[in-house]
């Protein structure tokens, strides 16, 4: 199969975990559950891989030589709590404004939080200019976003609120791409931070539910008898590592995140319209926005080619 189909596969991937783990969330009722659920299974099937992968161990080790001659600061390992945050939050909105506007939202956070990151120089890489082109799509971005959800612009301030938090979540999830671009620098193995990241984001979230159950604010609920899909959000995570380190090797960062943005925005959508979570409904102004949303993508990613090297990404 052609490398940038599998791009676009991966892309369509997050678009299915979002789908998964937003209904599990749904059946219970519980999105911090529905997280600890998906990152507590990938956590364990990470870590079974890792017993048989001479590579991840080696990963272990020069991490653990770059913390002890502090190349690395240690709150930097931390990464995988802002990814635990970003499932946490996901399972939550879903279910409230469907996966495409998700997928729109959060895009454009992460190019929002892009510009930040690269000014302050977050990757380890040095301080970066923003480009014109660069905040030009950054704008065009956020403007999708407007856009998607024009035609909701006098519904319930809940559903308002969870566009809100998906671009803020999509912003996150840049900071803990910057945060994974370091760490995996003096890791030197992909995996090694995945691991990494499951273990972080799986402590930060056990921690979360226990705090919130001894408030009182959550009950732990029985786990639904099914559909199985919902239960595979942890393994997409898996499986997208695994495409998305190894395809970009080949076809660099640039083409891998116009290829996988593609597939995530037309697999949201395609999800929508054949299997929909209640009350969501498919608009022009979403169609609009979607197409807005890749048309930024390719801005930025035309300008980012020419100032940055390609490296693996997380």
């Amino acid at each position: 199969m052609r490398l940038d189909l599998l791009a676009a596969l991966s892309g369509i991937l997050i678009a299915l975990q979002a789908r998964a783990n937003g209904e599990l969330s749904h059946q219970l009722g519980n999105g911090l559950q529905a997280a600890l659920v998906s990152f507590g299974s990938g956590l364990i099937i990470i870590v079974f891989i890792s017993l048989f992968s001479p590579s991840i161990k080696e990963g272990i080790h020069n991490l653990r030589g770059a913390v002890q001659e502090k190349k690395i600061a240690r709150w930097k390992l931390s990464a995988g709590m802002l990814g635990g945050t970003w499932v946490a939050v996901q399972t939550h909105i879903v279910p409230l404004i469907g996966v495409a506007i998700f997928s729109v939202a959060s895009i454009a956070g992460q190019a929002t939080a892009s510009l930040i990151v690269d000014r302050i120089g977050l990757t380890g890489g040095g301080k970066k200019l923003l480009s014109k082109r660069r905040v030009a799509a950054a704008l065009i971005t956020v403007l999708a976003v407007l856009l998607s959800v024009l035609d909701r612009l006098d519904a319930s301030n809940l559903s308002k609120f969870a566009v809100f938090l998906g671009v803020i979540t999509g912003a996150l999830g840049g900071i803990q791409r910057a945060m994974n671009g370091e760490i995996n620098e003096y890791s030197q193995q992909s995996f090694t931070t995945s691991l990494l990241n499951f273990i972080m984001g799986t402590t930060f979230l056990v921690v979360l539910l226990i705090v919130m159950i001894l408030a009182k604010r959550i009950e732990l609920v029985p786990l639904p008898s099914g559909p199985w899909w919902i239960y595979t959000g942890g393994v997409i995570g898996v499986i997208y590592i695994a495409f998305s380190s190894t395809i970009v090797q080949h076809l660099g960062v640039l083409n891998f995140t116009l290829f996988s943005v593609g597939g995530q925005l037309v697999g949201s959508l395609a999800i929508d319209i054949l299997y929909p979570t209640d009350g969501v409904q498919i608009s022009a102004y979403l169609i609009s926005g979607i197409v807005m949303t890749y048309l930024g993508v390719i801005v930025g990613g035309v300008s980012s080619s020419r100032v940055r090297k390609p490296a693996t990404p997380q």
